[in-house]
């Protein structure tokens, strides 16, 4: 139902501009429901627009830079032999949390070399859905945003598995014959449905809390709402990334199958 508000919202143009109705009123009551713009440029006879998800999505780089190399100074600050300050503990217990899970899921063979990227889509995600507690429309409930990561795990994917499968991992859709369409299809809707799924459920909760702040009267949006951002932001947020992470991890790892 959610998908379908989005994609009847982004086909609602307003007459003239050739923009979307969400892009064009990004000063309207509850604008966070919608994709709103900030302006434009134009490159190559192109016209670009700088939208709420791409502000989102730059302060969330910056801010994950920013924290990485905070974290690489405290690691080379940090005495191997000595007590361990609470942010080291906080990094040891998510590095050794992200190298455990990746290890489990993708083999001693192969999951190191994935770690550093398992460990980033996890952050990224994790903190684009809950960027909505700090004020910002999640990245992750544009479904741009989330077809791209599925993409990269699709590319992921068939690299891996031209790799180590060689030719059988094109004849293996041949096996058997009669399902050979659907062999295809399963594979083409692999970035589809791990796309969707991430998007569906952080637009949801987006919507849901932009009706919240516009329905009720300002005196309750002072403590209610909280209840409902720990919920849709913090615990589906966190959900849903480790959902996606693990979805890449499988769907990599029968790549690997070199049998």
């Amino acid at each position: 139902m959610s998908l379908g508000c989005e994609v009847l919202t982004a086909l609602s143009v307003r007459g003239g501009t050739g923009l979307p109705d969400t892009v064009v009123r990004s000063n309207d009551i509850g604008s966070k429901i919608g994709i709103n713009g900030f302006g434009s440029f134009e490159l190559f006879g192109i016209r670009f627009w700088i939208t709420s998800t791409h502000i989102a999505l730059a302060i969330i780089v910056i801010a994950m830079t920013t924290l990485a190399i905070l974290a690489n100074r405290v690691i080379r600050k940090s005495d191997p032999y000595g007590k361990p300050s609470t942010a080291m503990t906080i990094i040891e217990v998510l590095v050794g949390f992200i190298d455990n899970t990746t290890m489990s899921n993708m083999g001693e063979k192969h999951g190191g070399k994935f770690r550093n990227y398992i460990g980033t889509l996890l952050i990224f995600i994790f903190v684009s859905n809950i960027s909505g507690v700090f004020g910002l429309r999640p990245p992750t409930a544009d479904y741009g945003v989330t077809f791209g990561l599925a993409m990269i795990t699709f590319v992921l994917i068939h690299y891996n598995g031209f790799k180590y499968q060689k030719i059988k991992h094109v004849t293996g859709l041949f096996d058997p014959i009669p399902l050979t369409p659907i062999n295809i299809i399963g594979e083409i809707s692999t970035p589809i449905s791990m796309s969707l799924r991430l998007f569906g459920n952080v637009l949801c909760g987006t919507v849901i809390m932009g009706l919240l702040y516009n329905l009720l009267p300002q005196f309750l949006l002072i403590l209610w709402p909280g209840a409902f951002h720990v919920y849709f932001d913090l615990f589906s947020g966190a959900i849903q990334a480790y959902v996606f992470t693990m979805l890449t991890m499988v769907f990599i790892s029968k790549a690997y199958d070199e049998g």
